[in-house]
């Protein structure tokens, strides 16, 4: 039976085609991957699906009976719900509050959370989706949060789940227990449009995958007759090189943390308990763990945002003692944030300005009178647009309508073209494309080459072991020692990220330290 049928929809901004006569249809029970690079217009088609766009031409049918354009209530009537890259919830409300959200009248007097509590209850119990209904959602973890997204679409009785990046924010082990509830959905009949850019998942996930490019559809194939060769050269129009990764014989430490403890709030244990680590010129250490233990807080201490309160903090063998994001910038740390819509740009503020945010101070930016050169500012954003690569229509438009691969690409501009000793890389491909995750890889690499020691923060055990030198695994604020990448596998760094740091013991080399 067919659940959704999309007939020629058509999407401009402006000048902008975001969708170009896209037909595509979803059967019942059915994995639906919907692949593409970023901007090539997978988000803004499901955002039609959904009742938050209205198309220019085009119909939506769902289970043979039309959806009016632009009804969020319609679409979720009709069984329809989303999932969206970046979650809605409320921290300080619980998670039963959460789910039953706009699900009943304004004129109730009162919520009927005892009902509420029994289907969901019902719900978990179907779906093997474990929750506390009572935890307040800024307690919980991001794996929790997505499987709280997850039921909130359920508990509205959705027969078609369109899950947007649903894994961007997962450890592996997260990704695993998603993908059995989404096995158990599709076998009770239930049918999912997947939206992703990790070749891997798509391959284990779906049953049939169609690719956008520059807003039109340019192929279908069933994913038992694909690969991950097919459907990179499908995306991107040509074949995908992923950089060759180069072991380089590291130099003197770049950043060196001697027993850092950094205090917790008031009766709580500490954010980092005893770190040590150096982090060597020419060589890149990787930092694993599962979401949530820690990986912010030492993030935050290496860009200047938080003070340890004890312990010692060296830069290029320089005792760090004022903490300030302009200090570490100035003694030439670079910094690519886990988040960058909240952290990497001012989304308001134009490409240009974003890109000269961290020069401003800098001759010729700023002229003898005190006051901006916007001459020289503008023609500085349009060479770095130009050496990476910054995609956008006009140096002039607010940053947030880039695309994330051109946002990161941004952000690398940004921080690279100073020639940083140390990059701070958090989560610096999440969300990412084939062709972007190449791209910003080779940018690290190159400043590896170069020089630069780089600590990347991935929860990708792939990327680490892709482009890690050594590798280190943070849990509840404690790390492990360095362990060579050819030393140790995936699984023993899972058995590590789980708890039992001391098992990474036994594969320690002599050697660097």
């Amino acid at each position: 039976m067919t659940a959704l049928k999309i007939k020629g929809v058509t999407k401009t901004f402006g000048s902008l085609i975001a969708n170009d006569n896209i037909s595509l249809t979803l059967q019942q029970g059915e994995v639906l991957a919907l692949l593409g690079e970023n901007g090539a217009g997978k988000t803004t088609l499901m955002n039609i699906l959904f009742g938050h766009y209205v198309a220019d031409q085009g119909d939506i049918e769902v289970f043979g009976n039309q959806l009016p354009p632009g009804a969020t209530d319609a679409a979720i009537q009709a069984g329809v719900g989303m999932v969206h890259q970046h979650f809605t919830l409320a921290d300080n409300l619980s998670v039963l509050e959460n789910i039953i959200l706009g699900t009943e009248p304004l004129t109730s007097w009162r919520s009927d959370t005892a009902r509420a509590r029994v289907k969901l209850n019902a719900l978990a119990e179907e779906f093997g989706l474990a929750i506390e209904p009572d935890k307040l959602v800024g307690d919980i973890s991001v794996g929790e949060r997505q499987r709280v997204e997850i039921m909130k679409v359920l508990y509205r009785d959705a027969k078609i789940l369109i899950l947007d990046e649903p894994t961007a924010v997962l450890t592996p082990q997260e990704v695993d227990r998603l993908f059995d509830t989404l096995r158990s959905m599709v076998s009770r009949g239930l049918s999912i449009i997947f939206i992703s850019h990790k070749l891997h998942e798509i391959l284990n996930i779906s049953d049939r995958v169609c690719v956008l490019r520059r807003g039109q559809m340019v192929g279908e194939i069933a994913t038992r007759d694909a690969d991950r060769d097919k459907l990179a050269l499908m995306m991107v129009g040509h074949e995908v090189t992923r950089p060759l990764v180069e072991h380089l014989p590291p130099g003197p430490p770049v950043i060196e943390l001697d027993n850092i403890v950094l205090a917790g709030s008031r009766g709580h244990k500490p954010l980092l308990d005893g770190v040590s680590l150096k982090i060597r010129e020419c060589e890149i250490i990787g930092l694993a763990g599962v979401a949530g233990n820690g990986q912010s807080s030492l993030a935050e201490l290496l860009s200047g945002l938080k003070t340890p309160s004890s312990g010692q903090l060296r830069l290029a063998g320089d005792v760090v003692k004022q903490y300030s994001p302009r200090g570490f910038i100035h003694a030439g740390v670079g910094r690519i944030p886990e988040d960058r819509h909240v952290h990497g740009v001012i989304g308001d503020m134009m490409v240009w300005e974003n890109l000269i945010s961290e020069n401003l101070r800098e001759k010729p930016l700023w002229n003898f009178s005190s006051l901006i050169n916007f001459t020289a500012c503008r023609a500085f954003a349009s060479r770095l647009i130009e050496q990476f690569d910054v995609r956008c229509k006009t140096m002039e438009m607010p940053s947030k309508q880039l695309s994330g691969g051109n946002m990161q690409k941004l952000i690398l501009a940004r921080t690279l073209q100073n020639n940083p000793r140390f990059i701070l890389a958090n989560q610096p491909v999440r969300g990412l494309d084939e062709g972007a995750i190449a791209a910003v890889h080779e940018r690290l690499l190159a400043a590896k080459r170069r020089g630069a020691g780089i600590l990347l923060i991935s929860e990708d055990l792939d990327e680490l072991f892709a482009l890690a030198d050594r590798i280190v695994v943070i849990y509840h604020g404690h790390v492990s020692q360095p362990i060579a990448v050819s030393d140790i596998t995936a699984q023993d760094i899972g058995i590590m990220m789980a708890g039992d740091l001391a098992h990474g013991e036994k594969f320690l080399q002599a050697g660097v330290s």
